[in-house]
């Protein structure tokens, strides 16, 4: 037994799958999934299903607490790809008395997990799940990087409870803060009020329009690759793939595009936790958004068996290195791209009189197209922007 089984209820496998008789090597037979009286031995896991039947505060949402269940019934049916499973499924955590106890439950699951070296994938339940996620790194003395893909930033007001439209607020104020950075991807300029752009510009925060991702769905890659934690809001997928949510928008991310964001949240080497939040059973035509989450969580399987473990070390030759000098010598950018996996990195100049614990900031993920901007003696963003937050 572990120290956080008891907050865990089994899965009921032949109910979910409505008695439907399972192939050899199909997800279903290959997980280890909690059962009645039979919770998993986790010692020799690397990937934990985490269920979290909570929606106390979806703002017209009510219903998300079932999402778990039905994205298993697809979930466990997908095949295993060319990679060794080694996943656990948790089961569920059960909506407390209040949803603080909820909260607390998921945190101290998160925490538990990520010192064990175990990624856990959290199916809600409603996407203020997010700030118990965030709270699982509270006491690993370190900070952080929060990745959202959502089609609006939920600041909401946080002098007000808690919900699914404002958790993000919480996550910012929260103190000791140990966030060091937030990215948005995918927000709906037509669903954002221009004073939240600005906020989001104020704290050198990246936030990156659906168009301009969608243009070039590769340049999500390295935005994705500095997150620690993720939060995949399903209303940033259209509502035509993902329906499954009376707030869905018509435009969004397409789920191809979904599962390729999912599959480099995969090759992430840094990244310890992912959520899915926000799917409806009640809304969902023919379980498509529950297949489809499904099929998502398979492509970041995908990726995490394949990660490259390939964060640059400055003086391996495993790294080509590029110094570009730019504006008469006002700032030099090093550059990094792995001979391994030919993703690159940049590194900004960590100032003497700041403390350690910004030190693991200072090699950012990036693309070529960076290096070819600063080879044009342009400052590329996402550079700019760590740097001030350094300074």
């Amino acid at each position: 037994m572990s120290e956080i089984d008891h907050f865990f209820s089994p899965v009921a496998v032949e109910e979910i799958l409505d008695n439907a008789q399972l192939k050899e090597f199909q997800f279903g037979n290959l997980f280890a999934i909690h059962t009645e009286g039979d919770f998993p031995d986790i010692s020799n896991v690397s990937i934990a299903i985490v269920g979290v039947l909570e929606d106390r505060h979806a703002e017209n949402n009510e219903g998300c607490r079932l999402a778990p269940d039905a994205v298993r019934s697809y979930l466990y049916k997908l095949y295993g790809g060319s990679f060794d499973l080694n996943v656990a499924d948790l089961g569920n955590i059960n909506a407390g008395h209040s949803s603080e106890d909820t909260y607390f439950a998921l945190r101290s699951t998160i925490d538990y997990l990520i010192r064990k070296n175990i990624v856990p994938i959290i199916i809600g339940g409603s996407q203020d799940l997010t700030y118990p996620q965030f709270l699982g790194y509270k006491d690993l003395e370190q900070t952080i990087n929060v990745v959202a893909i959502d089609s609006v930033f939920d600041f909401g007001n946080p002098d007000l409870e808690i919900s699914n439209t404002s958790y993000l607020g919480k996550i910012i104020l929260y103190q000791p803060n140990y966030l060091f950075n937030y990215s948005n991807i995918g927000y709906q300029t037509y669903l954002v009020d221009q004073a939240s752009l600005q906020m989001m510009n104020k704290l050198y925060f990246d936030v990156y329009r659906l168009g301009t991702v969608r243009d070039k769905i590769e340049e999500a890659e390295p935005i994705i690759r500095q997150a620690d934690m993720l939060s995949f809001d399903m209303t940033a997928i259209k509502h035509s793939d993902a329906p499954a949510n009376p707030n869905a928008s018509p435009n969004g991310f397409y789920a191809e595009e979904a599962c390729q964001m999912m599959r480099y949240a995969g090759m992430n080497d840094k990244l310890s936790s992912i959520g899915i939040y926000e799917i409806n059973p009640a809304f969902d035509e023919s379980g498509k958004t529950s297949h489809l989450a499904a099929q998502m969580i398979w492509c970041f399987m995908d990726g995490f068996y394949n990660r490259k473990n390939d964060f640059p070390n400055r003086t391996s030759p495993d790294y080509t290195r590029f110094h570009v000098i730019l504006q008469d010598d006002k700032y030099e950018i090093n550059f990094y791209k792995s001979k391994k996996s030919d993703r690159w990195w940049m590194e900004i100049p960590y100032p003497p009189h700041k403390d350690l614990k910004f030190e693991r900031h200072t090699l950012i993920p990036c693309s070529y197209k960076d290096y070819e901007l600063a080879t044009n003696n342009e400052i590329p963003d996402r550079w700019w922007q760590t740097y001030q937050k350094l300074s």
